[in-house]
């Protein structure tokens, strides 16, 4: 297919893509002349993991290209390519200090020593989760902490179901890639999902009319 072909099956218009191109985000096509590039289905499929990877996971074009270079090498372990993953869905967070902190990071590190969890000191989840923890403390809402173990039972519980989703994958590839969409698009679904059970929740226990 050309390239304005390609962009009416991927819903992404032709400036984009060549932009992607240029980044590298999206594989060049089979050059059919100078000017003129062929693609496949494998291209539809690639635009369209890099539109849910920016639009719906926040990624940065340089994040998404991070992701999309360890998902392609073959030397990368599904656990590296998962870590890389973590990384860049965590985003920059401000280093905490103080009280606060010091505070957090115990209760945090408490919280996985007490769970089993096999967890890196340099995680990036484990340093968001300290940075809200902190964020907690310091708005008086350390009553929410006796949740703490609650959130992560449920959290273990659905990690589960997403390793056991990745590993119907046929092959790497699609394991790999089963992967980064099931944690990039699961997490929005996961926070949809919350908010449509604190309604059903609100209107059930508290509504009176």
């Amino acid at each position: 297919m050309r390239v304005a072909e390609l962009s009416r099956r991927s819903g992404v218009p032709v400036p984009t893509i060549k932009y992607y191109l240029r980044e590298g985000l999206l594989q060049p096509g089979e050059l059919t002349s100078p000017n003129q590039a062929r693609y496949g289905d494998e291209h539809v499929r690639r635009l369209k993991l890099v539109r849910a990877l920016l639009d719906v996971g926040g990624l940065s074009v340089a994040a998404v290209r991070d992701v999309l270079e360890t998902m392609a090498n073959p030397g990368k372990s599904m656990f590296k390519v998962l870590g890389t993953v973590q990384h860049n869905l965590a985003g920059h967070v401000p280093a905490a200090e103080g009280e606060h902190h010091e505070t957090a990071s115990r209760i945090a590190h408490e919280l996985v020593e007490r769970h089993g969890w096999q967890i890196k000191p340099n995680s990036p989840p484990l340093d968001s989760l300290i940075a809200s923890l902190g964020t907690l403390i310091e708005l008086h809402g350390e009553d929410l902490l006796e949740l703490l173990d609650a959130y992560a039972d449920a959290s273990q519980r659905i990690a589960a179901f997403d390793i056991d989703y990745t590993r119907r994958g046929t092959d790497r590839g699609d394991a790999v890639e089963r992967m980064v969409i099931g944690t990039v698009v699961g997490d929005a679904i996961l926070s949809a999902l919350r908010r449509l059970a604190h309604e059903n929740e609100a209107a059930r226990r508290l509504h009176s009319g």
